[in-house]
């Protein structure tokens, strides 16, 4: 029962039918997205709770990316099995689309005038951008050590129970975000109605976030049973504390968001190259780390 659950949300074939879709949403989504821009522009097309999301071509930028974020997500979830480290280089990977969402919808925002002094939004995106190349760095930094991995061929009964508990949470998590997204779709609907539609990254990915810490949470207490090395431990908890502040960066507009999501990746970077160094001795062969072992 656990194994077909997983099989139908997150194996292979389910992940690349949920990339063929999302890149077929996206690019539809793009298409009548940037149409409803032009139909704003020649004023055929005026409703009150769209309005930030047409009177600009750059809008139509934003549906696709929110569709490959989406996709994203369920990648994110789907790295959960695998180990800590890996999930997390995930969620990095996740933050820095978010964050590349919110530079295109600022910069739809910005009007041209002939004003010699900086806007403060346009300071604000340069700073966005900054925080755009630390992030990706970090992605880039954790798949370039957590990429040699690999999976022993050894029966070790307590690390495959381990592994089949972080897939049964991944499979609840699953239904979580789709729960989540639902009533995410939901609420900005009804604010659409009501005349109120605008959008902030906090719709949808504070709450997914927030499930994302629990179920953090609940791995590294499990994990306890399976680990007794301190150094896997305190990384483990250092990685869940990158998560949060990541979580409360989301909530947080403005440069105290930015200055958090550099926070955080500045911590779970050194957090794994301390580890790293610590894990693997120089004078002795690599050791093979089993997969989900983290």
């Amino acid at each position: 029962m656990r194994s077909t659950a997983h099989r139908v949300i997150l194996s292979d074939s389910t992940d690349a039918f949920v990339r063929n879709t999302a890149i077929n949403f996206a690019i539809g989504g793009f298409l009548l997205h940037l149409m409803a821009c032009v139909l704003y522009s020649t004023n055929i097309l005026r409703v009150e709770g769209l309005t930030g999301l047409t009177d600009s071509f750059l809008d139509s930028l934003y549906t696709p990316f929110s569709i490959i974020l989406a996709y994203e997500v369920y990648e994110l979830i789907r790295a959960i099995p695998e180990s800590f480290s890996n999930s997390i280089g995930k969620q990095f990977e996740v933050v820095t689309l978010l964050v590349v969402r919110d530079i295109f919808k600022n910069l739809a925002d910005v009007r041209s005038s002939d004003s010699t002094v900086i806007a403060p939004e346009v300071t604000f995106i340069t700073i966005e951008a900054a925080v755009f190349v630390v992030l990706f760095g970090t992605s880039l930094y954790f798949r370039s050590l957590t990429k040699s991995s690999n999976t022993l061929g050894e029966k070790d009964i307590p690390i495959q129970l381990f592994v089949m508990q972080k897939k049964d949470l991944a499979c609840v998590l699953a239904v979580v975000y789709i729960l989540v997204a639902i009533y995410s779709f939901s609420s900005w609907l009804i604010g659409v109605l009501d005349g109120d539609g605008g959008l902030s990254r906090t719709l949808f990915f504070l709450d997914f976030f927030t499930c994302l810490i629990l179920s953090d949470i609940v791995i590294l207490l499990v994990s306890y049973k399976h680990i007794t090395d301190f150094t896997k431990l305190a990384r483990n908890t250092g990685f869940v504390l990158s998560t949060v502040i990541v979580r409360v960066g989301i909530g947080t507009p403005g440069y105290t968001g930015a200055v958090l999501f550099m926070l955080s990746a500045g911590l779970a970077c050194v957090v794994l190259k301390l580890s790293t160094g610590t894990l693997e001795n120089p004078t002795q062969p690599p050791v093979v780390r089993p997969e989900g072992a983290e």
